[in-house]
């Protein structure tokens, strides 16, 4: 694979280049801006994963990973979030986000789960994941997702979830709906703002409960099909 890493700290950005060519056979490349990773897009015909910063100077990970899946149709992207890792409320165990320090073997183990995709496979992210970032990183504007025919809009406000919608629920109901999606395709825009506010409750809260809940249900299928 090749692999493209925009990281706005050379030593980092280094760092993780050299851990990539000591243990994968994957082509990688460092540049340090989205204008550097857009010349760089236009003069290599391929790109199949791409590290970037999720938000540091000249650095907007969210809106480049867009640009080059116009480019690169089949691209993947992990991010590297500007807060700490224990920050985090939830763990991911497929996770697509690695905030600092980065967890090396399962970055490592992530670049090749990209490797073994399939064909045209969507770059699908783990949902928890997505709010989880978005939240950690006081994100304002709309989350729009998607899963098959399902597809839903969470609408946040300096990290917080103010609103959300899918085609049956809004509120409350509507992220616990979304929560339960697993994997899902994203995007995000900064401008958009939320039509009402319906959710006053802390987001990891209501994540929290419907990852529990989630598992709950699935000890109960799981006991029942035993039976």
């Amino acid at each position: 694979m090749q692999l493209l890493i925009v990281h706005r700290d050379p030593e980092m950005g280094e760092a993780l280049v050299q851990m990539v060519k000591s243990y994968t056979r994957h082509q990688c490349q460092l540049v340090r801006s989205d204008g550097a990773a857009m010349d760089w897009a236009r003069r290599h015909q391929q790109c199949n994963l791409l590290l970037t910063q999720l938000e540091a100077e000249g650095i907007d990970g969210l809106a480049l990973g867009s640009s080059l899946s116009e480019i690169y149709p089949t691209l993947q992207v992990l991010f590297f979030p500007n807060y700490a890792a224990t920050e985090q409320r939830l763990e991911i165990s497929a996770t697509k986000v690695f905030p600092e320090p980065i967890e090396g073997d399962a970055l490592l183990d992530t670049i090749e789960r990209a490797e073994g995709a399939p064909p045209n496979a969507p770059d699908l992210f783990h949902v928890i994941d997505v709010l989880q970032m978005c939240c950690l990183s006081r994100r304002s504007g709309a989350l729009q997702l998607a899963k098959e025919s399902k597809s839903g809009l969470v609408f946040l406000r300096h990290g917080d979830v103010v609103h959300a919608e899918t085609t049956a629920a809004r509120g409350r109901d509507a992220l616990l709906e979304i929560a339960n999606w697993d994997f899902v395709e994203f995007a995000y825009e900064r401008s958009v703002r939320p039509p009402l506010e319906t959710i006053a409750a802390a987001w990891h809260d209501i994540l929290i409960d419907a990852v529990t809940t989630q598992k709950e249900e699935n000890a109960i299928k799981l006991h029942r099909q035993s039976a």
